[in-house]
């Protein structure tokens, strides 16, 4: 094949790729008019004949029709909704999914630094053996019954009193419980977004909040983060350049780089969130790991513009899948029929696993234990990362996760791909940067960067 012949071939395939992924994230619906041959030819930049050539095989793939003298048209049978097929092509080392899923479907002896969880020896096995053996004795309704729809009285109340500590005022009756932390966000995305509606996230940010953020078909954009909060001169200027329907942070320990919210920055991001008629969702799932609580937004706001929400998987265990919603009273009964439609009940059995741990009076314990375990574990990595040029953004006060510079111009998704070959997965930082500016970080979750293979294998990759 002369070159000529191979650069047709690459554009062909560029326009049908282009068709594909407007189809898959349903741009182009079924039945859907596709752009005529000389404006998809404008606008990609190709000649007429390379349209026409991508055109007449996605056709015979039964991707698109044609209807002579019409047009081409998507067809009836559209390709399922596909989330990887939606934004930028990112190379799979960066990609929030493969983030994810390498994470969760790892062998036991892979090591795993960059996953967002604490090993399963750091939980609270006897407090939650405890729990299922009084559960096992309990009233079989309470393994065999839906729960209500807002969740169990007594889980919100505890919640109630530990928001309370934290200067964050809710009635047990503004508080609906959730499976998880991420469903929360899932029900606040169905409830207050539209699809193509705007949405503000941290640079760097959580990752899996840009892939539920796509599954709604927002438009994301992001302000870059400091030590003390996003950088309020630029938040201000893309809240009015944009006008975000919402945006999601972490306040108390912020995921991936480990910094706090400062007051100043805290009033300054209400303030703009006012006049612009801002909602905020808060995640405050990194709660128990402080030593002094940092400033929320909830608290500064009462509850008005500010949703909150949590969840128990880091402290107690990921497999009781249980978190919750605090929000002004008169979206609560909305967010019930929201629930009611996508889960129907409540998960009622790991409701009372929950708060059968949590009120026990050694979780208080373990988590003390579990915050000096921590701030152990800090010291030690940072001191050994260092060892290797691989420098902190900032030192947490508190947290399980470091936000890292890898030395000289080291790409992490490099490192992330030789890793992984050793059976050590990584967390590149491109996976949590939506203007992919962070190839030369990475994530680090201390308590599972404990192992020397984890710094044999990082030593090995940067020499290499």
């Amino acid at each position: 094949m002369d070159v000529n012949t191979e650069l047709n071939t690459s554009r062909v395939a560029t326009v049908m790729a282009t068709i594909r992924q407007r189809i898959a994230g349903r741009n182009l619906t079924p039945g859907a008019k596709l752009p005529s041959v000389r404006a998809m030819a404008k606008a990609s930049g190709v000649s007429t004949s390379t349209v026409v050539d991508a055109y007449e095989r996605l056709v015979a793939e039964g991707v698109i029709l044609s209807r002579p003298g019409s047009g081409f048209y998507v067809a009836n049978q559209a390709a399922p909704f596909s989330l990887s097929d939606i934004g930028p092509k990112l190379d799979r080392a960066v990609d929030p999914f493969w983030v994810s899923r390498q994470s969760l479907e790892a062998d036991d002896g892979d090591l795993k630094p960059g996953c967002g969880w604490l090993p399963p020896s750091w939980l609270p096995e006897t407090g939650i053996r405890r729990a299922l053996r009084t559960l096992s004795r309990a009233d079989n309704r309470a393994f065999a019954d839906y729960g209500s729809p807002l969740g169990l009285p007594p889980l919100r109340q505890h919640i109630a009193r530990r928001m309370a500590e934290r200067g964050v005022e809710a009635s047990p009756d503004q508080i609906m419980l959730t499976e998880s932390g991420t469903q929360a966000i899932d029900l606040l995305c169905r409830f207050l977004l539209e699809p193509d509606d705007v949405v503000l996230v941290d640079d760097p940010c959580y990752f899996n909040f840009q892939a539920l953020l796509r599954a709604h078909r927002a438009r994301i954009v992001s302000v870059p983060y400091t030590p003390s909060g996003p950088n309020i001169e630029l938040f201000s200027q893309v809240v009015a350049e944009h006008r975000p329907r919402l945006y999601i942070t972490n306040s108390a320990i912020h995921n991936p780089t480990g910094a706090t919210l400062s007051p100043v920055a805290a009033h300054k991001v209400l303030k703009i969130a006012d006049q612009f008629e801002l909602t905020i969702v808060e995640d405050d799932i990194f709660a128990d790991f402080e030593h002094t609580p940092a400033p929320r937004l909830a608290a500064f706001d009462g509850l008005d513009r500010v949703i909150h929400i949590g969840s128990f998987s880091k402290t107690l265990s990921a497999s009781a899948r249980c978190g919750f919603i605090a929000a002004k009273p008169e979206w609560v009964d909305a967010l019930i029929d929201l629930k009611i439609a996508t889960t129907f009940g409540g998960g009622r059995l790991s409701s009372e696993l929950v708060y059968k741990v949590l009120s026990d009076g050694s979780y208080r314990k373990h988590v003390e234990a579990l915050r000096s375990r921590l701030s152990e574990a800090m010291f030690n990595v940072s001191a050994k990362l260092k060892n290797l040029g691989i420098v902190p953004w900032l030192e947490p006060s508190a947290g399980m996760f470091l936000w890292c510079r890898l030395p000289g111009d080291v790409n992490a998704a490099d490192v992330a791909r030789a890793a992984l070959e050793r059976k050590i997965v990584l967390a590149p930082g491109n996976a949590f940067s939506l203007s992919q500016s962070a190839q030369n970080f990475m994530r680090f979750n201390v308590s599972q960067t404990l192992d020397a293979r984890v710094f044999d294998v990082l030593r090995d990759t940067l020499r290499g």
